[in-house]
């Protein structure tokens, strides 16, 4: 017998060899993922039901908490107020990568009819309002929830270190507060094992099961901002006896929809501005002396993003001076990044979520919400990905979006997000030691 046919024999033996053992991983994955599914469904009934605001999720927290550390992970809570991170270590050293999700919920009073319809009513500002997961952060903290059980189950089979953060306060930190994943990183939580990786994922009116994201840009950048224009407080009758901030501050807000249609370069990726509130003056006969103009702007690549609020204050300020008036521009509040896939790390993970999907992964359109995902993109390689949840019997397209009160996450969806989250973890693991199906 040849040499050559030898060597073919031996390596098409090793190449089944591989196979076997990748089929017979895949298969106990899946059983396993299979069991955990009852618990995943529960504690996503029992979060949905039991909503908390943003900076607030003590009863979540301490749900999670608790999970990890009966599964024996290294549990650090009051992170960034109520955060709570577990660190896995596996059989093996290697590399170290993060899977994250989110906790907080919205003041929204749902309109959902579920046997676990959320009730919860609290304060948010100064205001009673109801609380649910109208944005699906439930399904996040329970699919991470049941990967950590999934990953626990196989940890002397890790060829390196899992760390799971359980974010508050996605939604922004309350007035006066800090939070988020900003506050996360501040705080540590990409030390000590520093990750080579972070991977997340998002509920979304997609097709059900379906796995929707794309490299690069995928979601918006956003900045909120305020301008107060000064003018010069008189009587409506007269005038020409003070300076109308009313007068200047329309004129900006018309003034400013030509940045994003007029001076910003399209080819970069579009931009909104958008003036959502107008306040000034108590009275029809009295011109004001102050007006104070509230918007955000969303912008899909960094440079563009500087660039517009440069010329936001530029704008304002300006026409302000030709009244005679001021304008003061701050940017405060919400301020996330652009959410943009690195791409290498994309296509290297790429076929991880499809063989998770069990179909071609869907691309979606730019995506003009924000997601502070974003800020740990900005200092470790990450990939964010959207989960179909929309019914089978309903169009995506038209069924009701994230923050609606009518919003609904088909939990058909859940065990798709337990899968893709595991493999990508397993997967960036393994890619070193070559062991990677």
């Amino acid at each position: 017998m040849s040499t050559t046919v030898t060597k073919s024999r031996r390596s098409l033996a090793l190449l089944l060899a591989v196979l076997g053992s990748t089929a017979a991983h895949a298969g106990d994955l899946q059983q396993r993922i299979e069991a955990v599914m009852p618990k995943v469904v529960a504690w996503r009934r029992d979060i949905h039901q039991h909503p908390e605001l943003s900076n607030r999720e003590v009863r979540t927290a301490k749900l999670v908490a608790d999970h990890l550390q009966a599964l024996g992970f290294e549990v650090k809570t009051g992170v960034a107020h109520t955060g709570v991170v577990g660190v896995l270590r596996g059989g093996e050293n290697g590399r170290v990568v993060a899977l994250r999700a989110d906790m907080d919920a919205l003041p929204v009073t749902e309109e959902v009819d579920l046997p676990f319809k959320s009730t919860v009513r609290t304060t948010f500002g100064d205001k009673e309002v109801g609380v649910m997961h109208a944005c699906g952060h439930d399904n996040h903290t329970a699919i991470l929830m049941g990967v950590a059980e999934v990953l626990a189950g196989m940890r002397d089979e890790l060829p390196g270190t899992v760390k799971l953060v359980f974010q508050p306060a996605e939604e922004g930190a309350p007035p006066g507060e800090k939070g988020g994943a900003k506050m996360m990183i501040a705080e540590g939580v990409l030390e000590d094992p520093k990750p080579e990786a972070v991977f997340g994922l998002h509920v979304w009116p997609e097709k059900l099961g379906a796995i929707a994201t794309r490299a690069g840009p995928m979601m918006a950048a956003s900045d909120q901002f305020a301008i107060v224009v000064k003018g010069k407080q008189t009587h409506g009758a007269l005038p020409w006896g003070g300076i109308d901030p009313i007068v200047v501050g329309s004129q900006i807000v018309l003034a400013l929809q030509g940045i994003p249609s007029r001076q910003l370069d399209a080819t970069k990726g579009p931009a909104i501005l958008t003036v959502g509130s107008i306040h000034g003056g108590n009275r029809w006969n009295i011109i004001p002396e102050t007006v104070t103009l509230e918007g955000t702007l969303r912008t899909f690549d960094e440079g563009v993003r500087k660039d517009a609020k440069e010329r936001i204050v530029r704008t304002a300020e300006r026409i302000a001076e030709s009244a005679g008036a001021t304008a003061s521009v701050t940017f405060p509040g919400v301020k996330n990044p652009v959410t943009a896939n690195e791409a290498d790390l994309f296509e290297r993970m790429r076929a991880t979520l499809e063989r998770a999907a069990g179909k071609p992964l869907v691309t979606p359109p730019l995506v003009p919400v924000s997601e502070d995902f974003a800020e740990y993109q900005q200092r470790i390689p990450g990939v964010f990905f959207f989960l179909g949840v929309t019914p089978v019997d309903q169009d995506p397209a038209t069924a009701p979006r994230n923050h609606s009160p009518r919003f609904f996450a088909d939990e058909a969806a859940l065990p798709v997000g337990v899968r893709a989250m595991t493999m990508l973890a397993i997967d960036f693991l393994r890619e070193r030691s070559g062991d990677r199906p």
